[in-house]
């Protein structure tokens, strides 16, 4: 939260930020002096998005910036600047063309991320000063989002599965949670059987990490998170391009991680379960063989067609045991499917959902909060591209169209058609650097999430 802090009156130090347009400039140019306005024209500066000009006074002291800005994208408008900016305190002016001044300091922050465990910082960000009531609605956001990125951006040897535990029993220490966890062979003493099979090829035992928390009597939640360390494919290996940054592949697990702390940090009136499987879908004598049959938790047998189709299948059981605990609404992130960024990019995160309430309701909440979804169906014709010769379900099937539809309709013959179930397949990356966007890992969906939350039970 470096990048942002309180504004406080006494505070006469900080530079003005103006931001602008094209349309506004002219107004803008008549309220500079002379001096001021040849400087302008000497950088060409026109208010374009993404531009700035810094204007000194008559003594060259820096006393005010100009932004160019898209103000129909008040998340992005800011986000390059406080790695662009001098290193100063600069604060948002009364005048300016940006009507949402929380999602604009919004992503100041965000832009202001620096992944820095292997290597130092290569600069400090510039401070945005801010009121303290928007520091205190923003600041859980935008550590619940660094969180995600550190954990997704971390390679596997220091983001394992007991990794993953400990940051579990981190936040249950800091909230006052119950955790628990099944390593190894316990997964199978507590029947959990897809987990195991998927992870057990690895070194590093699988498990299931539970994180209970808040009042029996309150509404009962779970979230639920993809944990899959890496994903080699297992025996139906990925080529080189589509392993390189299967680190990512535990992005759902961070997001779910992630969501919980803010639950239990805005103190949220439910009675929260939060479920990670974690493992590493490796290669060795003891892995995965296409054409097994398992029988999962809920006791449906599923034939496994694909190893690389393992995020399912560890779902799967979590599921199922969420079930079992008869919660009001189910949650599960995953980076699930590749179909999902063919079929939407990097940037639309799929909703998939059995409650046309619930959906109606988070997807406004991403609007409100700009982080954007996108439902797709639920088609059940699509249940016969599942169809297994000799079990009830396969794992995947021979076809290749409608992947993401698929898979969310695999994982729904897990839920209960009366209780409410929402599944998010986001990527939890980001290609390329982008104003509030840095290149690397990213939370797609977990302010949508959040925000649908907190109304849905604070009011």
């Amino acid at each position: 939260m470096s990048a942002l802090i309180e504004r406080k009156n006494s505070d006469r130090q900080s530079i003005a930020i103006e931001t602008t347009d094209a349309s506004h400039f002219a107004a803008i140019k008549r309220r500079l002096t002379a001096v001021q306005r040849q400087w302008l024209s000497s950088f060409g500066f026109e208010a374009a998005p993404g531009t700035f000009a810094l204007i000194p006074d008559e003594g060259g002291k820096l006393v005010r910036v100009l932004v160019g800005v898209d103000a129909t994208d008040p998340l992005g408008a800011l986000g390059a600047m406080p790695r662009a900016l001098p290193e100063a305190t600069y604060h948002l002016a009364d005048e300016g063309v940006l009507k949402d001044r929380l999602q604009a300091a919004l992503g100041w922050a965000l832009g202001a991320y620096e992944f820095t465990r292997y290597r130092k910082a290569r600069r400090a960000p510039a401070k945005l000063a801010i009121p303290a009531a928007d520091l205190k609605v923003l600041a859980p956001l935008v550590e619940a989002t660094a969180q995600v990125r550190d954990m997704v951006n971390t390679p596997t040897e220091d983001m394992g599965p007991k990794h993953l535990a400990d940051a579990v029993k981190q936040l249950g220490k800091a909230h006052k949670g119950k955790v628990r966890e099944w390593v190894g062979d316990e997964l199978l003493e507590a029947n959990f059987p897809t987990i195991h099979a998927v992870g057990r090829a690895s070194h590093r035992a699988p498990r299931l990490i539970e994180l209970t928390w808040g009042k029996a009597s309150d509404p009962k939640i779970a979230v639920v998170g993809k944990g899959v360390c890496f994903d080699t494919g297992g025996l139906d290996l990925k080529p080189a391009d589509g392993m390189r940054w299967m680190k990512k592949d535990m992005g759902g697990a961070a997001h779910a991680i992630a969501l919980a702390g803010l639950i239990m940090q805005a103190k949220l009136p439910v009675r929260l379960q939060l479920l990670i499987p974690a493992v590493e879908n490796a290669v060795s004598g003891a892995a995965l063989r296409p054409g097994e049959v398992i029988t999962t938790r809920a006791g449906i047998t599923v034939e496994i067609d694909n190893t690389d189709a393992e995020g399912r299948l560890v779902l799967c059981d979590a599921l199922a045991y969420a079930t079992e605990q008869k919660p009001e609404l189910i949650i599960d992130f995953a980076t699930l499917t590749g179909a999902a960024r063919i079929a939407l990019g990097a940037d639309l995160p799929a909703l998939f959902a059995n409650n046309d309430d619930a959906a109606e309701r988070v997807l406004a909440a991403g609007r409100t909060v700009n982080d954007p979804l996108w439902r797709l169906p639920l088609w059940r014709p699509y249940r016969k591209m599942l169809e297994s010769y000799l079990a009830d379900i396969a794992n995947s099937g021979a076809s290749r169209h409608a992947g993401a539809i698929t898979a969310a309709l695999y994982l729904e013959r897990f839920v209960p058609e009366n209780t409410p179930w929402l599944h998010l397949d986001t990527y939890a990356w980001n290609d390329a650097d982008r104003p509030g966007r840095p290149r690397g890992g990213e939370a797609l969906g977990l302010r949508a999430f959040f925000a649908f939350l907190q109304k849905k039970y604070a009011g």
